[in-house]
């Protein structure tokens, strides 16, 4: 499938009317995600943040070491995926790649970074604290 200049600047004026609303819900609080213990080191889970329809994806990379982002695409929305031995998140829908560490773009058509879930780890639990939206 090829996009057109037009179905591309319809789908970055769709992204950013979403990022425009979310930054109007306000913050999204503090949400519980998961315990250590049920997620390996390697392993990833997805869940939702800020609210219910807003997936997002945490990989844990070491002992005390881990990453979040929305699971969404910053092309067209597709569903990340992530593959912790390759060190990417993948989007099957058009190739794209980001960087697991840094949520960054580095194949594909993705041009911006994934927004990053903020993290905080309280005793033996893990919680999503806020979305640090990025350009760049």
């Amino acid at each position: 499938m090829v996009l057109t200049s037009g179905a591309f600047a319809v789908g970055q004026l769709w992204i950013a009317a979403q990022n425009w609303w979310r930054k109007r819900r306000g913050r999204g609080g503090v949400r519980r995600i998961s315990s250590l213990d049920e997620v390996a080191v390697g392993a990833s889970i997805v869940f939702t943040y800020p609210g219910d329809h807003d997936p997002c994806v945490l990989t844990r990379l070491g002992e005390r070491d881990f990453v979040a982002y929305s699971q969404k695409c910053t092309h067209l929305s597709c569903a990340v995926i992530p593959q912790p031995a390759r060190g990417a998140l993948t989007c099957p829908c058009h190739d794209g790649l980001f960087d697991l560490r840094s949520g960054r773009p580095i194949a594909g058509p993705p041009r911006r970074p994934l927004p990053r879930v903020l993290l905080d780890v309280r005793g033996r639990d893990i919680y999503a604290t806020d979305i640090e939206p990025r350009t760049v």
